[in-house]
């Protein structure tokens, strides 16, 4: 039997499994300062965004030396201090797979939200305006989608909006990717300046900073789109506010941000943005997906 911290929660179903293969679950959320103490007296811990677990809260585990399992119920692991666990012998895994279809269902949700003042539309009714009239909107089906980076996340948003009539379009580190002819490989500043939306899909990388700032909003469309479901970070929020108010970019979808729970409140209120707080895997279906990936990878680690 193993003990098993779950400091975010997790599907019921799967905790319910873990429990009936004999381990000890203890669901609860520390803060880093309890955490410390915490980490010492567990054999796993399980996390989501919310917990973080940097090189200090590694070494306070490895006072016991009982931790021997790091799982992020999730995608992104920036949360992670992962080279550092796995060089102290702590398996740190994710479940990448289970939450594609709901993030990229969230990026097209948020590409029609804007498409049509959807979001606008809900806060000025609300406040008794009619304004029919303001909020014409445009259809997405013919326009182009640019994807920046191309895993399992983009691949599905991509799918998606080609079934809905987009052209799709996509820039990578590694290149072109065999088997995606339906889709246009091209180098990013290409990209930019060639998509009616943007859509963004990787990590983000502290040491490069932001992947789009004033210099890459400059060489977008005026009225573009953008959506960031990836990580906080990627977009420079104070370029971002900037370019919605100048107008460049048309509207943009935020659900991820580089501090969170944001205190930004300029951008969040901006009648230009739709937002929504980190939700992009928040379904029950890939909630249960990861429980299951949970499940599989306990077992593998630590029986």
């Amino acid at each position: 039997m193993s003990r098993i911290l779950v400091t975010d929660g997790m599907d019921k179903n799967a905790a319910g499994v873990l429990r009936k293969m004999g381990h000890e679950l203890t669901e609860e959320f520390f803060e880093p300062d309890a955490l410390k103490q915490q980490v010492k007296n567990f054999d796993a811990i399980i996390i989501r965004s919310a917990t973080k677990l940097p090189k200090e809260m590694i070494d306070a585990a490895l006072e016991t030396k009982t931790l021997k399992l790091i799982i992020r119920a999730g995608v992104g692991m920036d949360n992670i201090d992962v080279p550092y666990g796995r060089e102290k012998g702590i398996v740190v895994a994710n479940t990448p797979s289970a939450s594609s279809a709901s993030v990229a269902e969230l990026a097209i949700g948020h590409m029609f939200t804007l498409a049509r003042h959807i979001h606008i539309a809900n806060v000025t009714m609300r406040d008794g305006q009619w304004n029919k009239k303001q909020y014409k909107g445009t259809e997405i089906a013919g326009k182009t989608l640019g994807l920046i980076g191309f895993g399992r996340i983009a691949k599905e948003t991509a799918k998606m909006a080609h079934a809905l009539g987009m052209k799709v379009v996509y820039t990578n580190r590694s290149g072109a990717k065999q088997g995606y002819d339906a889709y246009t490989y091209m180098p990013l500043n290409e990209l930019l300046a060639s998509a009616d939306y943007i859509s963004l899909h990787m990590p983000f990388d502290k040491v490069a900073g932001p992947t789009i700032s004033s210099k890459q909003f400059e060489m977008m469309k005026d009225g573009v789109f953008l959506i960031n479901c990836a990580r906080g970070g990627v977009v420079d929020e104070d370029a971002l506010i900037d370019a919605l108010d100048s107008g460049k970019v048309a509207g943009t979808g935020v659900d991820v941000f580089a501090e969170e729970p944001t205190k930004n409140i300029k951008l969040c209120s901006h009648p230009k943005v739709s937002v929504t707080p980190h939700i992009g895997g928040s379904t029950k279906e890939a909630q249960a997906r990861i429980g299951d990936e949970i499940v599989s990878i306990v077992e593998k680690n630590i029986g």
